[in-house]
């Protein structure tokens, strides 16, 4: 008589293990409350200067985060997402991650004036100057490469991508896989950043 009943447990907790993932995210979206205000009700932000996060990669998000909450020792020093990563635990950002990457991403417009010299950049970089071609890592519609930790950047805000640049040109920001954003945006020229920042968006 044991037999079976082990049997339906088992098979209880097969198909039971299907309701974690819809938890997590009902939980993420809960948690989600207090980052609305900069980052928007569906992940896309307010003001441009702040990253979209709908549709962003989830491991992503959850390195980014567990950076934030490390303060001045992490990669991702910034006051007012410590002061917020710094009360969530492990699960809380698993559960934001996991809210954030179901979202629907944003999709934004290039003006004209960049279109051209963005496109080549992003395609093609700029071999004079050793600007390696942003598709080599983020791919050609912009997606990233969630194996290799590369974030999706295809519609994020042209002002928070050419901060982003400039940051990583200052030291401010610090990529957490390899120097490679560092080296490459120091070889940009503001017009280039801002070119390659339009095409993204």
């Amino acid at each position: 008589m044991k037999k079976p009943l082990i049997l339906l447990l088992a098979i209880s907790s097969v198909i039971f293990s299907g309701d974690v993932l819809p938890a997590d995210i009902n939980k993420g979206k809960e948690k989600s409350v207090t980052c609305v205000v900069c980052h928007g009700e569906n992940g896309i932000s307010v003001n441009p200067v702040w990253p979209n996060l709908a549709g962003q990669h989830p491991k992503y998000l959850q390195l980014q985060m567990m950076e934030f909450r490390k303060g001045p020792s992490g990669e991702r020093n910034n006051a007012i997402m410590y002061g917020i990563a710094s009360v969530l635990s492990d699960d809380d950002i698993e559960s934001l991650a996991l809210y954030y990457s179901s979202l629907e991403k944003a999709i934004g417009v290039t003006k004209d004036k960049y279109l051209k010299k963005g496109e080549s950049i992003y395609r093609g970089g700029n071999l004079q100057f050793k600007i390696q071609a942003c598709i080599a890592c983020h791919g050609p519609r912009g997606k990233g490469n969630p194996g290799a930790g590369y974030p999706s950047i295809a519609g994020q805000h042209a002002a928070y991508t050419k901060n982003a640049l400039i940051e990583y040109t200052n030291g401010n920001r610090k990529p957490g896989i390899n120097d490679m954003m560092q080296t490459l945006a120091s070889r940009m020229t503001s017009e280039e950043m801002d070119s390659v920042a339009e095409y993204i968006q």
